[in-house]
């Protein structure tokens, strides 16, 4: 389950993606609109802003913005930076591998087989959806750099 802290994320980051290209936005604005605590969401956006998704411009007309066109910023991505492990168990993680403590044989173990399915199914599925996936229906959304015109 994503926390909430993922999902404020992910909310701000769609509402940012929705903007690319318009130059930075007041975090009183994405509060607002997204209905986010503004404390609660400053410390995301800096989380955000050190993994090099968001820059800030400071002063008048500052705030934030995507430094990455919004194609190309996969939710995997952002789902590790906040969350981290996106495996439901550590030993079938592939970057935070940890041996569960319960288990009497790994290789045997068939928890662990079902449970790398799921982690590889919703990698796939993380792996092929950007923020622009999460820009709604009906909102015009930022050309992608990555096309040929």
């Amino acid at each position: 389950m994503l926390s909430k802290k993922t999902k404020y994320a992910l909310k701000a980051l769609r509402f940012l993606a929705s903007k690319y290209g318009e130059g930075p936005v007041l975090i009183s604005e994405i509060a607002e609109t997204e209905h986010i605590s503004q404390k609660f969401l400053e410390s995301i956006l800096l989380e955000l802003r050190k993994g090099r998704v968001l820059s800030s411009k400071k002063g008048k007309g500052g705030g934030y913005y995507l430094i990455k066109n919004p194609h190309e910023v996969t939710l995997c991505d952002i789902h590790r930076m906040i969350e981290g492990p996106i495996a439901p168990l550590p030993c079938v993680s592939l970057n935070y591998y940890e041996p569960c403590d319960d288990c009497d044989d790994e290789v045997t173990c068939t928890l662990k087989k079902v449970m790398c399915d799921v982690r590889d199914a919703q990698l796939d599925i993380l792996k092929q959806k950007s923020l622009i996936d999460l820009i709604p229906e009906g909102v015009e959304k930022p050309k992608s750099d990555l096309i040929d015109e």
